[in-house]
């Protein structure tokens, strides 16, 4: 049973690697045995989390790329190693109500979130029907692609989106042996909403959320290796919800 959740003989491909859900993510695939490639724009950060996973003993790659210019997926997936798993994590948002929201704001969030979970999933696919080994992808959408919350029209609708998406992947691409998978956060303090979260307003989210407190990041590290490795060979089009409860909430 130890080793039902390893990862070892796998590389995964993490987008959004530089920080946040995504820099932990690296590191608790390479405990768990993975060797990664780490995707961003930003990729002097992807340096740090790159040191953090060799310092585990495991390969780390680096990789530019920007997942809302589909050139720029392309070329980094020609530059990278063979992957088995992806993990969809990039992902940006903007606050503003749906009439003000300009077309540039507007845009971004969709081409990051749910324009680069397509570029990112159809490059790998692509190779992996090709080299007919089948493959994993799994998208970090969140529970506001399940639930609404205020002056979030475009995060809500592009994470709905991908939730959609997953499930449409997992059902046309399970003939190839790709599976696709997508885990839903609820809150985390990360470096995108830490400031938010000790707002007055912020701080009644949290009163919300069943359990009372936002997710610890070690939290998801559960989620992710189930869905990461072979443990969960039998799952796909799956939605999970890690959210303390929270979309189990009155209205």
């Amino acid at each position: 049973m130890s080793q039902i959740f390893s990862m070892a003989g796998k590389r995964v491909l993490v987008t959004g690697a530089s920080s946040g859900f995504g820099a932990h993510f690296a590191r608790v695939l390479a405990e768990a045995g993975a060797d990664l490639v780490l995707a961003a724009r930003r990729v002097e950060k992807l340096e740090q989390t790159a040191e953090a996973v060799r310092a585990l003993g495991r390969d780390a790659t680096v990789i530019p790329m920007d997942v809302s210019d589909c050139k720029s997926v392309a070329e980094a997936f020609d530059a990278m190693p063979e992957v088995h798993v992806v993990i969809n994590n990039a992902g940006i948002n903007r606050v503003s109500t749906t009439h003000e929201i300009s077309e540039e704001d507007w845009d971004a969030v969709l081409d990051t979130n749910l324009k680069g979970v397509w570029a990112v999933a159809q490059q790998a696919m692509r190779r992996w029907m090709a080299a007919g080994t089948g493959g994993n992808i799994i998208n970090i959408a969140s529970v506001l692609g399940l639930r609404v919350g205020q002056q979030l029209g475009a995060y809500t609708a592009s994470k709905a989106a991908v939730v959609q998406l997953t499930r449409s992947i997992a059902l046309d691409y399970a003939r190839y042996g790709i599976r696709c998978n997508a885990i839903c956060p609820g809150y985390f303090e990360t470096e995108i909403n830490r400031d938010w979260l000790h707002t007055e307003h912020g701080k009644k989210q949290i009163k919300r959320i069943p359990f009372h407190r936002v997710g610890d990041m070690p939290e998801m590290s559960g989620p992710l290796l189930l869905l990461a490795s072979d443990a969960s060979s039998y799952m796909s089009g799956a939605v999970v919800p890690v959210d303390g409860a929270h979309l189990c909430s009155t209205l």
